[in-house]
């Protein structure tokens, strides 16, 4: 799990903001995102600077790009 900034979240993802790369992603009881790829590989991120509502907008973002939602 890589621990992070919600700015240096959302750099990195950003180049996979797309349901081609990204297959699903998830937030665990402790609401940390898991990002689960195409290529079977999945990345967990705990974001330390980031609350609810930022949270909820990060999703509705990801939903916006056509990425399943779960979790």
């Amino acid at each position: 799990m890589k621990k992070c900034s919600l700015n240096t979240f959302l750099e990195e993802i950003a180049p996979w903001l797309d349901s081609k790369y990204i297959h699903r992603a998830e937030t665990d009881s402790k609401g940390h995102f898991i990002l689960h790829f195409h290529d079977g590989t999945k990345h967990s991120y705990q974001i330390d600077d980031c609350n609810e509502k930022q949270k909820e907008k990060i999703i509705l973002d990801l939903k916006a790009q056509g990425i399943k939602i779960t979790g």
